[in-house]
């Protein structure tokens, strides 16, 4: 078996993009030698009724989804589904390729187990990632694509990247999600507003008929969260993703002037935002709980708080390949203390 803790130190000496090349590289070629996916797959995916659950009609063999970022272009979906995840999201998606923002543009922040980027939705664009989704789907798991603007679209516009794009994905994916939330793009996040969101809902309904969820920024005041996610639901939207990346620098003893933070570091900003989400949308609406969830506990602890999914990327730099295994076998044993026989069971319990 992989010993990651061993070798974590060499990929840790290496330029955080530079790291995570390396491990794309290795991760794309898999997928042309079977065995090595069969290993891993052998490995690491988990199957147990006490773990699967039907969400907005999609069937999740576990709780533990990819976030985007770590897939930007679709070039590693088989290698990564051998890694036992229950979903993979991939993107961020914009419908032009762009290059993303000057570099260094990513940084580890060891203690405390965090990542802070500010990549700028560098990928190849729609047409690329289609072709490459196409490939694949349908999936033998659910296929998530998060969406963006393009850095050169004029605010006004924003609204067309995004319908242009769902329109594409439309039959290649099975949920969107809405990027509106990451502080690397110049001027997005002034779209989490009511106006745009609801707008924005209501022209995607007509075109794109599976789940979407909107995620949200954890650096906006509560209640502006809350009107946010009424908005997006009474509009059409399925749920929420609570919460991307964070540039309140105060979660991190050395930061960078720029970027958003994920990782550990989040994890109190991140789970504080879920209870208040949670106390009047649990159970009612689809919620994916992301930032700083790292092991079984910290995962438990979210679907105790309302979560349905948890979502991880930082955690997988730091945890390495057996960290869904590592996390799902936890989950089991947690339910289990608790005399749950299905996760759903534990959704909410300890609002």
């Amino acid at each position: 078996m992989i010993d990651y803790e061993k070798i974590r130190p060499y990929i840790f000496k290496m330029d955080c993009e530079n790291a995570h090349k390396v491990v794309e590289f290795l991760l794309k070629s898999s997928s042309y030698i079977p065995p090595i996916l069969s290993y891993l797959a052998k490995e690491t995916s988990i199957e147990d009724e006490m773990l699967l659950q039907n969400i907005d009609g999609n069937e999740f063999y576990n709780p533990t989804i990819l976030s985007a970022g770590f897939d930007k272009n679709g070039t590693m979906l088989e290698a990564l589904l051998a890694l036992g995840f229950g979903a993979l999201e991939v993107g961020t998606i914009t419908p032009k390729p762009q290059s993303g923002n000057p570099k260094p543009r990513i940084w580890r922040h060891i203690d405390e187990e965090s990542i802070q980027n500010a990549m700028g939705f560098n990928n190849d664009g729609l047409s690329k990632v289609l072709s490459r989704v196409k490939k694949v789907y349908p999936f033998a798991i659910p296929l998530g694509i998060n969406i963006g603007k393009n850095k050169s679209t004029k605010q006004e516009d924003s609204m067309q990247d995004y319908i242009e794009l769902a329109l594409a994905f439309s039959e290649n994916s099975d949920y969107l999600t809405l990027n509106l939330s990451s502080p690397n793009t110049p001027n997005l996040r002034d779209l989490q507003n009511e106006s745009f969101v609801g707008e924005l809902l209501k022209s995607l309904r007509e075109i794109y008929k599976k789940p979407i969820y909107l995620k949200i920024a954890p650096d906006l005041q509560i209640d502006e969260i809350l009107k946010l996610i009424e908005v997006a639901i009474k509009n059409g939207a399925n749920g929420v993703i609570a919460t991307n990346t964070t540039i309140d620098y105060s979660v991190i003893k050395n930061p960078q002037s720029i970027g958003g933070i994920s990782g550990k570091a989040l994890g109190e900003k991140s789970i504080s935002i879920l209870k208040e989400i949670s106390k009047i949308y649990a159970k009612k609406t689809t919620i994916i709980s992301s930032g700083g969830i790292y092991d079984a506990k910290s995962a438990y602890d979210r679907i105790c708080y309302g979560a349905n999914l948890v979502s991880v990327y930082s955690a997988l730099i730091y945890k390495g390949p057996f960290l869904v295994r590592d996390i799902n076998l936890g989950l089991i044993e947690l339910l289990k203390q608790d005399g749950f026989n299905n996760i759903s069971q534990a959704v909410g319990v300890k609002l």
